[in-house]
């Protein structure tokens, strides 16, 4: 059997609903949609956290964050302040040297492993070369484009580009070289861009498109954007809640984005190795929407990246792989970020290669419209996001979600088939099953030896 090539697309800080096949009706998307029509959308699908390198570890290793270590974004610079009710929990700020990742896995399986854009999974020794990737372009310890999304980029390891070249232009032209080489082996590409993170830049044509858009559709005004409470983390700022899509150069770098993908294909396709290669599209964590310009809105999920509710976690994914996967097949089933791992394995025929530590649970038999055992899904952010959100614990089991806050730790339930957008905790009325579903998650906690936030004796 002829294994197939592995693109793995990874967004950052990408909501749930920007995607025009997501429900989005001002970013517009045509390429990234019709991709997503030819294959499977997955309408529950969740990052393992709510900010980035935590997903990105979880992905690379098939474990959870709080098996891996790797818990909260990855601050080189130790800059966490401590002035919130809880200290955070400590936390690995770098990929485990002795993790055997997906690449190292399917290196060994004869395929070649390459890795473009973001990684900000530790410092120089952590890069990718360390975890068994044979080519890296564009990874580097930094969480986004500290010098903006134009060149000259400063990263490291990318070879600066003309003047005034795109970043997500670049690392799309990056791509589409490996693609079209001469290599014989299948290949793993992951695909790791930048954008939609925060500076939002984008090209002045497009931001003009959508400000014009923005405009026809009455979205210029003050009223999308509503204050709200101090940011735990940083008391001298509100949360400021988007309340639309509106934000017309956000919308210019999503469009940028899909242009990307569509050039992304068309050099799959020319290449001939289009119909020997699947794709997966999704982001790290939920769209950005309570702070840092709260360049998107994710309702009618909650909140956003940093938080534990929905916005935070639940993310775009669709997979394409024609030869398997049904056209405009649609998925319910909740999927999350460690299932990438086995699946990768159990779809070339290595399932028995899977470490024992891996997490995740194959999702093969759903390509196939096959249903897969009935399981939870967790989160462990033992940590204040800088958006708002609190230290906490989650656990989902069929429709009920349960979350528990470390401040002072209550717990909320709520029944995501009725009350998706979570705005009625029903833990009081139904104190059975916040006690079955703390079960379930204490016990997985214990199980990994998750770390914990204390006490902060200095806070006032």
């Amino acid at each position: 059997m002829k294994k197939p090539n592995i693109i793995f697309i990874l967004l950052d800080d990408m909501g749930w609903r920007d995607l025009g096949c997501t429900g989005s009706t001002f970013y517009e998307t045509p390429n990234i949609d019709a991709l997503a029509r030819e294959g499977m959308i997955f309408s529950n699908a969740y990052a393992s956290c709510p900010v980035c390198s935590p997903s990105r570890a979880s992905f690379l290793s098939g474990q959870y964050p709080a098996k891996i270590g790797v818990t909260d974004w990855i601050d080189m610079g130790n800059s966490h302040p401590i002035r919130e009710k809880l200290v955070d929990a400590p936390y690995l700020k770098h990929l485990p040297k002795d993790t055997k990742t997906i690449a190292s896995a399917l290196q060994e399986q004869g395929y070649a492993t390459w890795h473009v854009g973001k990684w900000h999974l530790g410092g120089e020794e952590y890069y990718p070369q360390a975890f068994g990737f044979e080519k890296n372009i564009g990874g580097c310890s930094w969480g986004h484009p500290k010098k903006g999304y134009f060149s000259p980029y400063g990263i490291q390891t990318l070879e600066e580009g003309p003047e005034g070249e795109y970043l997500t232009d670049r690392i799309t032209d990056e791509a589409i070289k490996l693609i079209r080489s001469d290599e014989e082996r299948p290949f793993f590409l992951n695909l790791c861009h930048y954008t939609v993170h925060i500076p939002i830049q984008a090209k002045e044509a497009d931001i003009v498109r959508f400000a014009e858009k923005a405009k026809r559709l009455g979205l210029d005004g003050d009223d999308v954007l509503k204050i709200g409470e101090p940011i735990p983390a940083n008391p001298g700022c509100p949360v400021i809640r988007r309340m639309v899509q509106s934000n017309p150069v956000y919308a210019a770098m999503i469009w940028n984005l899909d242009e990307n993908i569509g050039r992304l294909m068309d050099a799959l396709r020319e290449s001939g190795k289009a119909d020997d290669t699947l794709i997966v599209f999704t982001s790290d964590n939920g769209g950005l929407s309570t702070a840092e310009g709260s360049p998107t809105c994710n309702l009618p999920a909650k909140e956003g990246k940093g938080w534990m509710y929905e916005g935070g976690t639940r993310v775009p994914l669709f997979i394409w792989y024609p030869k398997l996967v049904k056209s405009h097949s649609c998925c319910r089933t909740p999927v999350t970020t460690p299932d990438f791992y086995p699946t990768f394995l159990d779809l070339i025929g290595a399932a028995s290669e899977i470490p024992a530590e891996v997490e995740g649970k194959s999702i093969l038999p759903l390509l196939k419209g096959e249903a897969i055992e009935r399981r939870p899904v967790f989160w462990h952010y033992p940590h204040y996001g800088n958006q708002g959100g609190t230290p906490g614990s989650s656990v989902l089991l069929d429709q009920y979600k349960l979350v528990e806050f470390y401040e002072d730790n209550h717990c909320e339930l709520y029944d995501l088939d009725t009350d998706f957008s979570e705005n009625n905790n029903i833990a009081g009325q139904n104190p059975e099953k916040v006690e079955e579903m703390k079960m379930i998650l204490h016990n997985w906690l214990d199980e990994v030896q998750a770390k914990y936030p204390t006490i902060n004796e200095a806070f006032l």
